[in-house]
């Protein structure tokens, strides 16, 4: 059972050394997942919130 154990530490030892990296962020896809959407979220919500302060500012963009 120890044997066990201790394969699976030397496992996850390995898979947590390559690069440096986590293991949640091994696969070229990942970048995508963790990176990208995030940040196309944010600039999103930049551009909205841009936009808002925009028309308040200008008086345009009412609904009536």
């Amino acid at each position: 059972m120890e044997d066990n154990v201790q394969g699976v530490l030397q496992k996850q030892a390995y898979f947590q050394g390559i690069h440096g990296k986590h293991i949640h962020l091994k696969a070229g896809s990942d970048k995508i997942t963790s990176v990208a959407i995030p940040m196309a979220f944010v600039g999103t919500a930049f551009l909205m919130m841009f936009r808002g302060i925009w028309n308040m500012s200008h008086g345009s963009g009412k609904i009536e």
